[in-house]
């Protein structure tokens, strides 16, 4: 245990915490680049406030739930052992703060600013920190029960289910409550694109994902002893993977192709770790497939405007990493082994289960006692926020 706690593994985590840090501007332009011009600004405010918003809830609320640590103590108890749990605290939250990032981007141009800061308060002090502690620090007994009946662990090494697959499955309830854009649809059945309003920025912010991925899935290992190029590896071949599929199946749309990255890295983290190069490359291709069929149907024939996509980039390429885990994972496709496919199909399925309860039971009751949705006039110019604008001095000769 003491290797865990050296001042070596302490700046190993940090890093990767900055780095996931860094991918909440990737996520910021990713949306201002998608939605309208008239709100871009509430896109940038909005994953700003919402970050700040988690750290101070997981801090108080969420860690302590998820991994049964009292931060309650004094500064010279907390930097002990050059205060590992503290900059393990801020690795993790940086997971966390990513549900309320990728709901963002399901609900953006019409949910109220407010309402969704109430809703990242409880999504990321309760949800989420009660299915990460079920996965990632044994809770409940079930990671036992997986070991005793499936002879394998439910397996998710960075996250697909964790943090991916849990933000766009909480974000589909959300979508649907809000309804969708005024203009999206036509009464008889027409579709109305609202096409990004800057596709630079949307580039800037798949690219700033892609580059802080490598510490959301490498810095995983939260020790430098365990540290694995095969993580990163996987990661770049999974990448690859998805950007290549997307560019066939989205007919070289630019929108699809900058997404293609981020459904490959979606679906790699729950196996980054065990996956041959080559599996990898596999799952970021199906990942690729998956994304752009998915957004295309729910868009134009289930009539869901869910802006961003995030619904199909990670709940579904999520829940398609999760089982993937347990597919290449397997030492007969040429995987490290110990894994299950049934631990990760039910593993997987309880994760979607609480995000769907969990996002239900919290956007609902907003949606009945707050309300959610921007009125008409605010939804016309673009925001619900106020912003004070200072009037130039004159220059005097």
């Amino acid at each position: 245990m003491e290797s865990l706690k050296t001042s070596g593994d302490v700046f190993f985590v940090l890093i990767g915490a900055v780095m996931v840090l860094a991918m909440h501007a990737g996520f910021a332009f990713l949306e201002l680049g998608t939605v309208r011009f008239k709100n871009q600004v509430n896109a940038l405010v909005k994953i700003l406030t919402d970050f700040c918003v988690s750290t101070v809830v997981y801090f108080l609320v969420g860690y302590s739930l998820a991994y049964d640590v009292n931060f309650m103590q004094s500064a010279t108890q907390l930097s002990a052992q050059n205060g590992y749990d503290l900059t393990k605290f801020f690795f993790l939250l940086t997971f966390a703060a990513a549900v309320p990032a990728i709901v963002s981007g399901g609900i953006a141009e019409r949910a109220r600013f407010y309402p969704q800061l109430i809703a990242t308060a409880f999504l990321v002090g309760f949800v989420y920190p009660f299915f990460e502690g079920i996965a990632w620090n044994d809770h409940y007994g079930l990671q036992a029960w997986f070991l005793q009946h499936f002879g394998a662990k439910f397996h998710d090494f960075a996250g697909s289910i964790v943090v991916h697959a849990m933000g766009g499955w909480i974000a589909l309830p959300a979508v649907l409550l809000l309804g969708a854009r005024h203009g999206r649809y036509g009464r008889n059945g027409e579709v109305f694109a609202h096409p990004p309003s800057s596709l630079p920025f949307l580039s800037l912010g798949a690219w700033i994902l892609s580059v802080g991925w490598f510490g959301f899935n490498v810095m995983s290992a939260q020790k430098l002893g365990d540290v694995s190029g095969l993580v990163a590896v996987n990661s770049l071949m999974a990448m690859a993977g998805g950007t290549l599929a997307a560019l066939v199946a989205g007919r070289n749309d630019p929108g699809f192709i900058h997404n293609g990255p981020l459904a490959g890295l979606v679906a790699v983290c729950a196996g980054s770790d065990i996956m041959h190069p080559l599996g990898a490359l596999a799952t970021g291709a199906v990942a690729g497939f998956l994304f752009v069929w998915a957004f295309t149907v729910t868009q134009n024939r289930w009539r869901i405007d869910d802006v961003l996509g995030v619904w199909p980039l990670h709940g579904l390429c999520g829940t398609w990493g999760g089982i993937a885990a347990g597919i290449f994972g397997l030492a007969a496709l040429g995987g490290k082994g110990d894994v299950s496919l049934v631990a990760q199909v039910l593993g997987t399925g309880l994760g979607i289960t609480i995000a769907v309860a969990g996002g239900g039971t919290v956007y609902g009751l907003l949606k009945t006692f707050v309300g959610l949705r921007m009125d008409q006039e605010q939804e016309f110019q673009g925001a619900d926020l106020t912003f004070h604008r200072i009037r130039a001095t004159p220059e005097y000769d």
